[in-house]
């Protein structure tokens, strides 16, 4: 195919419309961010010739060209615009940007980007080791964490439809279709590690059809994967991911319904220095979303015994009978914290924890310790308060060969950091709970192996806000 169409006339081909196109003006969004004016809607024409690969100074031209705002206020919501095709390497072979002083030594999230995503207009949420959003009921708290979760899914290979089961709550009120009747939102995030900040920045259409319509990986300013919708027919995007060398680029479908970025690893064979920052850049991505554990814990399914298994925490730690067990037995210095705990967070003397395994394969209670000459109370006698915090105790003080997620396999434990999600985290808690909870929060998160980005209350909020270590995000200010 001829290739000598320019990089505007490929923008032009694959931008497909999620705008907000509302009647009436925009407000500002939570913590006083502004709302960036969204691109038109447009309907997808033919599939053109592939495009020459423009140099980077060429797209950054194209990008402000075809927007209807600025580059930079459509980057900092995190928006999609269109196809900006990754740039070839210059005269002097595959250059980058001269590396930074400090790096994070784990791949971790440390920026979440919402644009037209629920309540979140133009939203930038930094992302620290521990970070609480705070605000009134509807300010955007738990679509914040849904966005976290659902870039988490798809980074672990999860369809569209699994982690948006119902897309259209999370399209903004006020959002009008286009003449096509689509609407959809956008959503990105920043990755920091090894390889240095990386930017993943997703377009979805939720209506008519469920499908990721553009999808951008870039580093230093430079764009290594672009998606686009060029066939609405079609069950699948146009990719270009950058390769280097004779190539340049290369061009291939991928499915509309899946992460492209969580793809590349299976088809760039990493055989140039283009391919190997490209793979360098998407692993590091990948791992990040990967190692997050949705946390919600049930007081209503952990009362009941429940049978032997592997020991491994449920998201809704119905099994925290069958956990403690394994702690127990595996790790006596976190059984150790999580007595102390116990402690100031349960109420009544607690000598510590205990857990009655019968033989035979028969089901696992676990107790409260009482101390000698006072009976032992069983976790299905504890309130629900008690044993919310005993479950996020459990949580903070473990780590991912304990809970029910599934961490990239090809890096070592010690080289991945575990992000815990938890919507209401202080849900049913007293002060004496939540603040005891922050206090191991800090003490876990200060070693680099867990990080919690949670939603709290305002009593929790303030009591954080006075603590070192603790950014809060607060939102409907």
């Amino acid at each position: 195919m001829d290739a000598t169409l320019d990089a505007t006339a490929e923008r032009t081909a694959v931008v497909v419309a999620l705008a907000d196109t509302r009647t009436d003006p925009p407000e500002a969004g939570p913590a006083g961010e502004q709302p960036a004016a969204e691109p038109p809607a447009a309907p997808a024409p033919p599939e053109p010739a592939p495009p020459a690969v423009p140099t980077a100074s060429e797209t950054s031209a194209a990008d402000t060209a075809d927007t209807a705002d600025t580059a930079d206020t459509a980057d900092a919501a995190g928006a999609v615009g269109g196809p900006t095709v990754p740039a070839q390497a210059g005269p002097g072979g595959f250059g980058r940007p001269a590396e930074p002083a400090q790096r994070q030594p784990r791949p971790v999230l440390t920026e979440l980007r919402l644009s037209a995503f629920g309540t979140h207009r133009s939203a930038v949420f930094p992302l620290g080791p521990l970070t609480l959003f705070a605000g009134p009921s509807g300010s955007g708290k738990s679509q914040a964490l849904a966005a976290h979760e659902a870039l988490a899914g798809l980074g672990s290979g999860a369809l569209l439809e699994e982690v948006f089961p119902d897309p259209r709550a999370r399209i903004p009120d006020r959002a009008v279709p286009d003449a096509q009747r689509r609407r959809g939102f956008r959503l990105g995030c920043t990755v920091d590690g090894p390889v240095g900040p990386v930017r993943l920045d997703l377009a979805v259409q939720a209506e008519p059809t469920l499908r990721i319509v553009g999808e951008r990986l870039s580093q230093d300013g430079q764009v290594l994967l672009a998606t686009a919708l060029r066939d609405p027919g079609r069950r699948s995007v146009q990719a270009a991911w950058l390769t280097g060398g004779a190539i340049g680029v290369t061009r291939a479908p991928l499915p509309d319904d899946r992460l492209g970025t969580a793809l590349l690893p299976l088809r760039v064979a990493g055989s140039t220095a283009g391919q190997r920052q490209v793979l360098a850049a998407a692993e590091q991505v990948v791992v990040a979303l990967r190692a997050v554990f949705p946390c919600d814990p049930r007081p209503d399914l952990m009362r009941a015994a429940v049978p032997p298994g592997e020991g491994r925490l449920l998201g809704d730690c119905a099994n925290l009978a069958d956990v403690l067990r394994r702690t127990r037995s595996e790790c006596g210095t976190r059984y150790a914290l999580l007595a102390e705990a116990a402690r100031t967070g349960c109420a009544g003397p607690v000598a510590g924890l205990d857990v009655r395994a019968p033989a035979g394969g028969a089901p696992v209670a676990a107790v409260l310790d009482r101390g000698p000459g006072r009976p032992a109370t069983e976790l299905a006698r504890l309130g629900a308060g008690e044993l919310r915090f005993l479950a996020l105790a459990l949580v903070l003080l473990t780590g991912p060969g304990v809970l029910a997620v599934d961490p990239a396999a090809e890096l070592l434990s010690a080289r991945q950091a575990l992000t815990v999600l938890a919507d209401d985290f202080d849900r049913g808690l007293d002060r004496r709970q939540s603040a005891e909870l922050l206090r191991l929060a800090l003490l876990s998160c200060g070693r680099g192996h867990i990080r919690l980005v949670a939603a709290v209350g305002e009593g929790t909020a303030a009591t954080a806000r006075d603590l070192p270590g603790v950014a809060v995000v607060d939102l409907g200010a």
